[in-house]
């Protein structure tokens, strides 16, 4: 585990998917480098003992948030909270998403809806609401997590590679027409990450696709949280409309 820093002190964050997998690794990274942070996830509860955990562990404040991105209310009524509470919202990562693989032809209206309300309208529905606040304070950092596939596609997911490439492109509008208000927008994009939701393909498959990865081996969570952080700090300043790699050189 890398040590602690102070390369977020005090910044106001907010996080979407924070339960499990990347998103709790980047929840820890910030924590650890000093961030104030609203860890949000959609079931009532599931994040109270680990914003405890992760607050005193780390001498810092974490506040568990329930809502559902989906519900553009719920995304406004937790925008009123951050502001009223602290008046401000240093970064922004959009990491709540879904994944729920179809051949062409299988593909159901259910399918296609679910995937494009929590991948896309959900992350730009919180990006409008976000920028409200950073305006105001003329800066931010939006980080947005996007998926190798949605650079090159893969077999048996049209769904979720056009969800998440539609996440790379308005990523580069968002940034382009927010950098006069010195908000910078990147994007993350995993490649094959050592997860509950990659490991549930199955140990034949995990082996099959690790041969297809340049360095060997799966990537961590906490390698896609060090980019969040070098993303959501001013080591990133003149960073902007940036899609980031995160994949060991994995071929797909």
């Amino acid at each position: 585990m890398a040590s602690s820093s102070e390369l977020l002190k005090n910044q106001i964050v907010l996080i979407t998917g924070c339960n499990r997998g990347i998103g709790k690794a980047i929840l820890e990274t910030f924590a650890r480098n000093g961030a104030i942070v609203y860890a949000s996830s959609r079931k009532e509860g599931i994040m109270d003992e680990l914003a405890k955990e992760f607050s005193k562990k780390y001498s810092t404040t974490i506040i568990p948030l329930c809502f559902d991105v989906t519900d553009v209310n719920a995304i406004k009524q937790a925008f009123t909270m951050i502001n009223k509470e602290h008046k401000r919202l240093d970064c922004l990562v959009n990491n709540a998403g879904i994944m729920q693989d179809a051949l062409i032809g299988m593909a159901t209206e259910t399918n296609i809806q679910n995937t494009f309300n929590v991948n896309v309208f959900a992350v730009i529905n919180l990006i409008q609401y976000a920028t409200k606040l950073m305006k105001k304070q003329n800066s931010g950092s939006i980080i947005n997590v996007s998926s190798i596939v949605g650079t090159y596609g893969n077999p048996g997911q049209i769904v979720y590679s056009a969800s998440k490439g539609a996440v790379i492109s308005l990523t580069k509008t968002a940034a382009k027409e927010l950098a006069s208000y010195n908000i910078r927008v990147n994007a993350i994009t995993p490649g094959m990450i050592d997860t509950d939701m990659f490991r549930s393909i199955g140990e034949p498959r995990i082996s099959e696709r690790i041969l297809k990865i340049g360095m060997g081996r799966l990537g961590t969570p906490e390698e896609v949280a060090n980019t969040a952080l070098f993303l959501a700090s001013d080591m990133s300043a003149y960073v902007t409309g940036q899609i980031i790699g995160v994949d060991g050189s994995a071929i797909i």
